[in-house]
């Protein structure tokens, strides 16, 4: 598929000039990046604003002590504006993006998303809207690292993914549950076992089948 076909998804499409969607088109290309491949970081080109058209990406932070803290992840059809930093001037927290699985990208310039956002307020209203609700995210992820019992995230984590797939089995190792739940392995397999004790869960190398999707959800 060309450009043009994922480009008519954006949310503000239809609120551009015929002029800017022929600038926007020329200005956007779709991008590959391998499993764990470091999308954007404070040492590479500002990207640009991207949305995820495969794969999934993921935003995080990186202690002092190079403790990862996943603060959020893009599915396909999300976009994402942190990888336009340089153009919004409210991000001022230095963010990572990396691909969570084999990602495909759209991909619109650093100078085509920052001209839009100057000159068409539908642009500039996207944006900052979606700024906030990445902000409640990350909120949301403190809330549940810093207040919320390890069991409790965790059932949260896995009825998210189930919400998201539709899918009652989760195709992931203990590793990167703990990646993605701000967690160690070792404590990732313990409470799985503790679910499994509890009929809640059924896991084996690699997946986990979700046995009382009702229980988990009363746990969060």
């Amino acid at each position: 598929m060309t450009e043009l076909s994922y480009l008519i998804q954006l949310p503000f499409w239809e609120q551009l000039t015929d002029r800017e969607k022929e600038f926007v088109q020329a200005n956007s290309n779709i991008r590959q990046y391998s499993k764990e491949q470091i999308i954007f970081n404070s040492g590479t080109e500002c990207l640009g604003m991207s949305m995820v058209i495969s794969g999934q990406m993921r935003a995080y932070i990186l202690s002092e002590e190079g403790r990862e803290i996943t603060l959020y992840r893009l599915h396909q059809g999300e976009l994402c504006v942190l990888t336009a930093s340089c153009v919004v001037n409210q991000i001022t927290f230095e963010t990572l993006m990396s691909a969570s699985a084999d990602c495909t990208l759209l991909v619109m310039s650093t100078d085509a998303f920052d001209r839009l956002m100057k000159k068409n307020i539908y642009v500039r209203c996207f944006a900052y809207e979606l700024l906030c609700e990445r902000f409640s995210s990350v909120m949301w992820t403190m809330q549940m690292i810093l207040f919320k019992g390890y069991d409790r995230r965790l059932a949260s984590f896995l009825i998210s993914e189930y919400k998201n797939t539709g899918l009652a089995t989760i195709q992931m190792t203990h590793e990167q549950i703990a990646q993605y739940t701000n967690s160690a392995r070792e404590v990732v397999a313990r409470m799985l076992k503790r679910f499994a004790s509890d009929n809640l869960v059924e896991f084996k190398r690699g997946r986990i089948t979700l046995k009382n999707i009702e229980a988990l959800e009363a746990m969060i």
